[in-house]
């Protein structure tokens, strides 16, 4: 996995996270759900961008790894706003498959670093 690939991809996410959780507090006066959201969605590329500077290969894996619990639990979000009514079809769908590529990319980064231990 490109470092600077999944950094990049992880923070475009989170701006369209922080759009939506804006949108959704405004417009559809839906404070709870957006508030987890944006902590999760947030926060993967936060740990990420955190990795880079990771102290040995083990805490550059923790961080990773809390990166891969934060784009699940931004899939359980994503998926109880739409089933909710409260995200339309088309961009719970966009985002949800971004955030399943940032997951992808991370499986295959914790694979990669925990093989070459």
């Amino acid at each position: 996995m490109s470092d600077s690939l999944s950094r990049s991809l992880a923070k475009e996410f989170a701006k369209q996270i922080v759009v939506l959780t804006e949108e959704l507090k405004s417009t559809r006066k839906e404070y709870i759900m957006s508030a987890q959201l944006l902590r999760s969605g947030t926060s993967i590329g936060a740990n990420l961008h955190e990795a880079k500077y990771a102290q040995s290969s083990m805490d550059f894996i923790s961080k990773l790894e809390i990166s891969l619990k934060e784009c699940y639990e931004t899939e359980y979000w994503l998926e109880l706003l739409f089933e909710t009514n409260f995200i339309e079809k088309q961009r719970f769908e966009e985002l949800f498959n971004t955030c399943g590529k940032i997951r992808r990319l991370l499986i295959s980064s914790v694979k990669t670093t925990k093989n070459k231990l």
